[in-house]
C-alpha cells in the first residue's frame, strides 16, 4: 500500500459523501461532484496497484 492507495480511499469516501448529501438535498451538481471524486479515487487505486506491481516485478530481479 502506498501513498495513491491512501488518496485514492480518502477520495472515493469524501465522493460517496457528497454524492449522498447532493441526493439527499437534491442538490445534482454536489451529487455529480461525489461521483467524479469516485471515479478519481479509483484511478488514484489504479496507479497504486500497477506502481506496487512495478516495484514488486522490479525487486525480483
Amino acid at each position: 500500500m502506498n501513498n495513491e492507495h491512501v488518496k485514492g480511499a480518502a477520495e472515493k469516501g469524501e465522493g460517496k459523501i457528497k454524492e449522498a448529501v447532493g441526493h439527499v438535498t437534491g442538490d445534482r451538481k454536489l451529487e455529480n461532484e461525489g461521483k467524479v471524486d469516485q471515479v478519481k479515487g479509483a484511478v488514484h487505486s489504479a496507479v497504486g496497484d500497477v506502481k506496487d506491481s512495478a516495484k514488486e516485478t522490479f525487486q525480483r530481479r
